[in-house]
Formats: C-alpha cells, sequence, structure tokens
C-alpha cells in the first residue's frame, strides 16, 4: 500500500491530477460491469429462460438485476453517514476509500464464479462491488473542494470524467479483443463457451486495474489530521447528526437547498437510466443473431464513451460561459428528448443514434452537477459531510428509480414502459433548475 510523503498545496497540478487519477481507475466498472461486458454475459445465463426463482419468488431477470442494485444503493445511503462522521472524526477519510476500493476490486474478481450454479454467490459478488465503488465515490467526490479553488473545479471535475473514459474504453477495447477472439488469447472451447470464459476473464482485468491504478490516487491524496482519540456511539452516529446540521444549515442557504432538490429529481432519472442501459439495448432491440447483439451493444457503449469525453469538455466551457444552471437545465432538455425517443426505437440504427446523444450528455450532467454543487457550500473545511449529504441524496434517488424501474419492468414485461415514465423527472429537474439562483451567494465560514 502506497502512502504520500509530500503534502502538496491544494490547487497544484499534480495534486488535481493524482485526484483525477482515480477516475482512471474506478470508471472501467462502470463501463465493464454496469454498462458493457457483464449487461451481455448476465443476459446470455438467462438466454433460455428469463425467470429467476428467487427464494420461491419468479421474478423476471432484468427486474432481478434492478431490484438487487437499488438494494445496494439502500446500504450505501445508510453506510455513507456513519462513515463520514468516524472518518471527520478520524481525520482519515483515505483509509476509508482504501477499504471500499479494497472491496469493489476484489468482488469484481470474485464475479468470475457467477453461473446458474452460483446464481447466490454472483448476485452477491455484483451487490458487494456496488456497494464498494459507489461509497469510495462518497470519499472521493468529498476530496474535490479539499484539492482544488472553485475557479478551477469546472475544470478538475470534467478532467476527472474525461480521464475515466479514455482508460476505461482502454480495457473494454482489451476486454472486446479477448471475447471476439478468445482463441488469441488461448481460451479454448466453442464460440459461445469461449466467449462467456472471455467475459469472466474480463471481470477479473477490472478488479486488478482498479484496485492498481486507485494506488496513484491514494499516493497523492492528503490523509488529513490524525485523533486518537476513541470512537464511541456519539461519534458512531455523528455522521447522521451532520446531515442533519448540514439540513439545518440550508435554511440560511435557499439557493444550495433549491440546487439539491432539483439535483436529486434529475439524478434520480439520469443514474437510473445509464445503469439499465445496456439492459435495454439487450432486450428490446431486434440485432439478429447473438454475435451481432455482442458486437453491437459493445459498439453502442464505445460510442458513448467517446463522445461522453467531448460532452464533458463542452459542458464545462458551456458552464463557464453560460452558467452550470442553464447549462444542466438544457442538458435535462436533451433527456427528454432522449427518452421519449428511446420508447420507440427498436433497430441497432436507432440505438447507435440514442447512444450517441446518451454519450453527448452523460458526462457534462454528472461533471457540471458534481462542480455546481461544491460552489454552493459554504466556506467551510466540512466538505465530507456536505458531500456525504449530496451522496447520500443521489443514492436515495437511485433506490426509488431502480426500484420503480424493476416495479414497472416487471408488472409490464417491457422496459420500455420504464423509460418513458422517467421522462417525467427530467421535465420536473429542468423546472426545478429554474428556480435556482444561478450565480452563487456569497457566504460567510461556517463558525
Amino acid at each position: 500500500m502506497l502512502e504520500s510523503k509530500k503534502i502538496l498545496p491544494k490547487g497544484s497540478k499534480k495534486l488535481i491530477n493524482a485526484w483525477a487519477f482515480y477516475d482512471w481507475a474506478n470508471s472501467v466498472y462502470s463501463l465493464v460491469i454496469s454498462s458493457a461486458i457483464f449487461p451481455i454475459y448476465y443476459a446470455a445465463l438467462f438466454s433460455e429462460n428469463n425467470i429467476i426463482d428467487f427464494f420461491g419468488y419468479e421474478i423476471k431477470n432484468t427486474a432481478m438485476i434492478s431490484f438487487v442494485t437499488g438494494a445496494a444503493f439502500l446500504v450505501v445511503a445508510f453506510i455513507s453517514p456513519l462513515l463520514s462522521g468516524i472518518a471527520d472524526f478520524v481525520g482519515n477519510k483515505k483509509k476509508f476509500m482504501q477499504f471500499f476500493v479494497y472491496l469493489g476490486s476484489i468482488s469484481c474478481i470474485g464475479l468470475y464464479w457467477f453461473d446458474l450454479d452460483n446464481l447466490y454467490l454472483g448476485l452477491l459478488f455484483y451487490f458487494l462491488a456496488m456497494v464498494g465503488i459507489w461509497a469510495s465515490l462518497v470519499f472521493y467526490n468529498s476530496y474535490l473542494p479539499d484539492v482544488a479553488f472553485p475557479e478551477q473545479q469546472d475544470r478538475a471535475s470534467a478532467r476527472g470524467f474525461s480521464m475515466g473514459y479514455i482508460g476505461s474504453v482502454l480495457l473494454l477495447l482489451f476486454n472486446l479483443s479477448m471475447v471476439m477472439m478468445p482463441d488469441v488469447y488461448g481460451i479454448q472451447g466453442t464460440i459461445e463457451e469461449a466467449a462467456m470464459q472471455a467475459m469472466r476473464y474480463s471481470f477479473v482485468s477490472v478488479g486488478i486495474w482498479w484496485l492498481g491504478f486507485s494506488q496513484v490516487s491514494f499516493y497523492f491524496l492528503p490523509k488529513g489530521n490524525k485523533n486518537d482519540e476513541k470512537v464511541t456511539r456519539h461519534i458512531f452516529w455523528n455522521g447522521f447528526r451532520e446531515l442533519r446540521n448540514v439540513y439545518g444549515q440550508m435554511a440560511g442557504n435557499l439557493p444550495l437547498k433549491r440546487y439539491l432538490t432539483a439535483f436529486f429529481i434529475f439524478s434520480l432519472a439520469v443514474q437510473t437510466v445509464m445503469l439499465v442501459a445496456a439492459y435495454f439495448g439487450e432486450e428490446e432491440i431486434a440485432w439478429g443473431s447473438d454475435s451481432e447483439k455482442t458486437m453491437g451493444l459493445i459498439v453502442s457503449i464505445l460510442l458513448i464513451q467517446v463522445i461522453a469525453i467531448f460532452g464533458a469538455i463542452l459542458a464545462a466551457r458551456s458552464s463557464q460561459r453560460f452558467g452550470n444552471i442553464p447549462t444542466l437545465i438544457t442538458i435535462n432538455l436533451i433527456w427528454v428528448i432522449i427518452c421519449t425517443y428511446a420508447y420507440f426505437i427498436e433497430t441497432p440504427e436507432q440505438f447507435y443514434a440514442v447512444a450517441g446523444f446518451v454519450g453527448l450528455v452523460m458526462g457534462g450532467i454528472q461533471a457540471t452537477a458534481r462542480a455546481a454543487y461544491s460552489k454552493y457550500l459554504p466556506e467551510t473545511e466540512d466538505t465530507t459531510s456536505y458531500f456525504s449529504f449530496y451522496d447520500v441524496a443521489e443514492k436515495i434517488g437511485i433506490i426509488i428509480g431502480m426500484f420503480l424501474f424493476g416495479a414497472i419492468d416487471q408488472i409490464t414485461g417491457s422496459m420500455r414502459y420504464s423509460i418513458i415514465f422517467f421522462t417525467l423527472f427530467f421535465v420536473l429537474g429542468a423546472i426545478m433548475l429554474t428556480r435556482v439562483n444561478k450565480k452563487p451567494p456569497i457566504l460567510s465560514p461556517i463558525e
């Protein structure tokens, strides 16, 4: 485990790059596990029967993965305040971030054993990997105001997402070569068996990549001020008290309160749609053969990632010129158009078109939302509590979104109805954003 030897000053290029490099490390999970290889692998497991007997309940496979995802976010939403409170007291949030990186990366390696004979074990590894990635991001996001000044945060946030897209695409290309040409890597068996084995190796590669490259960020990120006192029950629940305090402090910061309300609404839709996009493409699009489906889905994901690099940069420049809020309103309206069009698509060409526009706004809305939030914060060193509140709001939104999506999918038997339903949240998000002051107020430090 690497430890930093020199404390870099806030705002230094090396420190900001080291912080952003964690996006390079962890984004392979979002691409390979959440978006590309795993959804294809998961669908292939249930190609003959898409109904899962889950402890006596018959659940559609796509609804099942939505429910497991929602359950993972439920855990993250609960433990994040606990951990942030302890991290603030102990003064070493890097250790907590490291724990979840190791939990998530090792669980990704564990997905190698995900098959129908080990269904519950596989779902457990999927669950733990998701807890690991999202819990680590709680602490990662809270570092942004610690490493960059307000005028640097738009570009720093966009740089992180851009690095993540580049790194994840590189690993996906390697994984794709294994899936499409398994014999080159010495993977034996029939075409289908070799492809499935290559996908399992892809899960292992994600765990190794994530674990290895995250050490660069850990080496440079500051640890914080150490507190040698024991963690008592009072400290254990301090995170929830801090969330309550943060909520109370918002009474005097109306723009922040309004922004968080809008963020909760549109983030609910963004994160849910992004998490289920590959499953939607696999189930609702007429690809032809299985090989065409595999190639088509991966090409779509690659298209999203490549365009997202430019989308994040474009959103950052738009924010600097027009402001974060007008940029977010525009992106939400684009999402409304995307989801409405997605309800009607049936052909691969139409799916590619949707993928291109998703890429354009996917990174932009995430990077801009994170940067906008950091600008509305009052002057305080307690950034972890504020970003914990931000992350908890995001996670609760995802919990609601995933269970809503899964319920509609289970009841109607089609993911199309779920997609069209979520346009309502983008419309509401845009409306709520119009109520936020376009320029953050000048606030005095918290006493």
